[in-house]
């Protein structure tokens, strides 16, 4: 490397994640559940794009619509003129909570995982954890969500919630553990709070959920988590 020259990152700060070319970005405003009822955000979001030069809007499978090919000197603009959260698509903390259609939408929904989705995204989207953290809400067992491969899976039956841990669809894939079944949809936020606080205070730096369930013990973790 040249003196003087210096190598470009992902920027945590500015929601930014350095693309292929080493010299743009990508930005992703937050959009909860990828659900969008004002119009006029998309355009929004279109204008912006074009008026900053980007080269692509990418649906990304967090359900974000990422800005792509824009100039570091511009990221700051960018984001002014949207007007809007950034998604945490980068750093050790949770992710973007996934959310399928659920009865909102969806014929085939038993449970109403669009209302607790978006529960769980505004209180934890961006939360600082050991590790990146994912989560997802499907409102019937054909998990369009995925649940069973996040960090926490919550999938829908005609009973209640089942609620699922230690997924990874990662370089070393790992399907969820069961560690509740038949939850009533009140009683979810709060088990979630209790993973999530067990995991913080358990795992290790960088140590996804999945990991930390292997070095400690499904059987330990469960019997904790039911205490």
């Amino acid at each position: 490397m040249q003196a003087g020259q210096e190598t470009k990152r992902d920027m945590l700060d500015k929601g930014a994640v350095l693309q292929r070319d080493k010299r743009t970005y990508a930005v992703a405003p937050h959009i909860p559940g990828g659900i969008i009822l004002d119009f006029n955000l998309m355009r929004k979001i279109v204008d912006t794009a074009e008026k900053y030069g980007a080269k692509a809007l990418k649906l990304t499978s967090a359900q974000r619509i990422a800005i792509v090919g824009i100039e570091e000197e511009k990221i700051d603009q960018v984001w002014e003129e949207l007007g809007m959260e950034k998604g945490h698509a980068i750093g050790l903390c949770v992710r973007s909570i996934k959310i399928c259609p659920a009865t909102h939408f969806c014929k085939r929904a038993q449970q109403d995982a669009v209302t607790l989705g978006l529960e769980l995204d505004e209180k934890y989207h961006g939360m600082d954890l050991p590790s990146k953290f994912k989560m997802s809400v499907a409102g019937c067992a054909n998990s369009c969500s995925e649940p069973a491969v996040r960090d926490l899976g919550i999938m829908g039956t005609p009973k209640g919630y089942t609620v699922m841990i230690g997924g990874n669809a990662g370089i070393k894939p790992r399907i969820a553990d069961i560690l509740a079944e038949n939850v009533p949809q009140e009683d979810v936020i709060p088990l979630v709070g209790k993973i999530i606080n067990y995991y913080r205070e358990h795992a290790k730096n960088y140590e996804r959920l999945g990991n930390m369930i292997e070095r400690v013990g499904f059987e330990t973790v469960k019997r904790d988590l039911s205490e």
